[in-house]
């Protein structure tokens, strides 16, 4: 017993990492990546074979080592082992293993683990998923589940197999469910199955107003939703459906229910739905009351995407302090593979700066490193690149990084960026879908790094016809100044004041009220007005 209990311990430590299928986050940040490994979830019913060729297909084909869990089913102690294991062995992976048992002492054994040690698959049968809680969870083998997965392994599950995988489990009942603690694999998730087929909507909904900060997962029977990193798509014959309870407490103004539904070829995006799900826990975004649009100390050049002109880069570099000025260039809002050389630097280069240094991470890891700060607690300037913005609140948001940002500000420094680098900078951030640019709502990525508060600025704007966009945001969101910059145009922001400069016009929203401005123009924040040519 000695043994057995060292080797838990040396299990529980190594796979504090590996919870919920992903890297460790501080409390409350959800990690942007995704679950590592793959998950496949069933609805029950007949088994789609899609879904069972893409379970093969995630844990190596004929390379494949299975090990199959059926201790949901009380047909698990009747000796029949090989009808769960026939389908599979007809798919000819390397080895096909059973593990199943009513003891959790038995659970907790070196012998009874290693196969979840040496397997690249599981799959988690159907029948009662409190069986499988009762026999495994807190043991060794919920530890080596994360571990699987950890190690890029997949875990897929039909009807019991599929609730067992969120914490917080529908363990049974009809129109009300009894929640149940299962397996911490698809975080913030709560899964009901048979989900058309048996009529658990109510079910489910019920359990969402309990508990709001949960994205609700309904799987049909013949369906299966796959979970890959952030990515989530729909195979089989029927649909899922993706729930979120109404925003705080419901009412005027607040967000309703919500409920996506996904078809085979549907994808949904595992991050997008989690910080949905957590902002709608949290009550209502924007605030309802106005926030002061003002920079209080030192400056910010927002861009309108499509090349800035010389006058726009030459007046960052003399607000960051001049040709030698330390000025952090921030790329991640690009694709992969980011160039270790942008074309921001280049741009910058030629305006006369002398002193600029690339900054780039995607993880904590990346980020919180002695360089990030060192750069940033000496910098007068900061750029942000263009792409997505959704990758810059992924990478830095929430973190001391975001917060040496605020300080370059505060010390009298310069922030600028243009396209994504401009939408980053307000509190209200448009087009944030990881999916695709062109909801200029999207839930979950609705916050920026607020550096303009109480304002919410679009790009391309009259290029890409973006005004009816923005006419729809600060209707929904009156309390916005909202702010449109056409390509080649940017403003300056200090204190209360814009100043408008470049090729075209940026456009200030405020209620039913539009000001359109040409370079050379002023304009307000505060008394929301254009201003008399100074």
């Amino acid at each position: 017993m000695r043994r057995a209990t060292l080797f838990i311990l040396l299990l529980g430590a190594c796979s504090q990492t590996a919870v919920s299928g992903s890297l460790a986050a501080p409390p409350g940040r959800i990690v942007a990546s995704g679950i590592t490994g793959a998950l496949v979830i069933c609805g029950g019913g007949k088994l789609p074979e899609e879904a069972a060729r893409r379970f093969m297909e995630l844990a190596g084909g004929e390379s494949a080592r299975l090990v199959v869990i059926p201790t949901a089913s009380a047909e698990a102690d009747k000796g029949k082992g090989e009808s769960f294991l026939s389908s599979w062995r007809k798919r000819k992976p390397a080895s096909v293993v059973l593990l199943h048992t009513r003891s959790r002492e038995q659970a907790g054994t070196e012998a009874f683990v290693k196969p979840l040690i040496e397997a690249t698959g599981v799959w988690i049968s159907g029948g009662n998923q409190s069986k499988i809680a009762a026999a495994y969870l807190g043991t060794a083998v919920e530890k080596a589940l994360y571990q699987l997965l950890a190690r890029g392994g997949v875990i897929g599950g039909t009807s019991a197999g599929a609730a067992i995988m969120s914490r917080e489990m529908i363990a049974g009942g009809k129109e009300k469910a009894n929640m149940g603690k299962g397996f911490d694999l698809l975080p913030d998730a709560v899964i009901d199955q048979h989900f058309i087929a048996r009529r658990r909507r109510q079910r489910l909904v019920g359990v969402l107003a309990a508990q709001p900060g949960l994205v609700g997962y309904g799987i049909d029977e013949g369906t299966a939703l796959i979970a890959r990193g952030r990515k989530l798509e729909v195979v089989g014959t029927s649909t899922v459906s993706i729930l979120l309870a109404p925003e705080g407490k419901g009412g005027p103004g607040l967000r309703p229910l919500k409920e996506q539904l996904l078809r085979q070829g549907s994808a949904a995006d595992l991050t997008a739905l989690r910080r949905s799900a957590a902002a709608r826990a949290e009550g209502r975004y924007p605030p309802p009351g106005e926030a002061a649009s003002r920079v209080p100390r030192g400056a910010l050049v927002l861009g309108g995407g499509g090349g800035m002109p010389p006058e726009i880069v030459r007046r960052f570099i003399e607000l960051a302090g001049g040709p030698g000025a330390l000025i952090a260039i921030v790329p991640t809002a690009m694709a992969d593979p980011v160039p270790r050389n942008p074309g921001e630097e280049r741009m910058l280069s030629r305006g006369g700066a002398r002193n600029l240094v690339v900054l780039h991470g995607r993880t904590l890891e990346d980020i919180e490193t002695g360089r990030f700060e060192t750069v940033l607690s000496k910098a007068r300037g900061v750029w942000f690149c263009g792409g997505r913005q959704w990758r810059l609140v992924d990478a830095y948001a929430d973190t001391k990084v975001e917060r040496l940002f605020h300080g370059v500000l505060e010390r009298g420094g310069v922030i600028g960026g243009s396209s994504a680098g401009a939408s980053i900078q307000s509190s209200y951030m448009v087009r944030g879908n990881p999916l695709g640019n062109l909801d200029a709502m999207a839930e979950g990525y609705e916050k920026g790094f607020g550096f303009l508060p109480g304002a919410a600025v679009d790009q391309h704007f009259s290029q890409r016809n973006r005004l009816p966009d923005m006419e729809g945001l600060v209707a929904r969101f009156p309390q916005l100044l909202g702010i449109g910059l056409d390509e080649a145009t940017a403003i300056i922001v200090t204190g209360l004041v814009a100043e408008v400069l470049g090729k075209h016009k940026a456009h200030f929203y405020y209620r039913d009220r539009r000001t359109r401005l040409g370079a050379g123009a002023y304009y307000h924040l505060g008394r929301r007005r254009e201003l008399p040519v100074r």
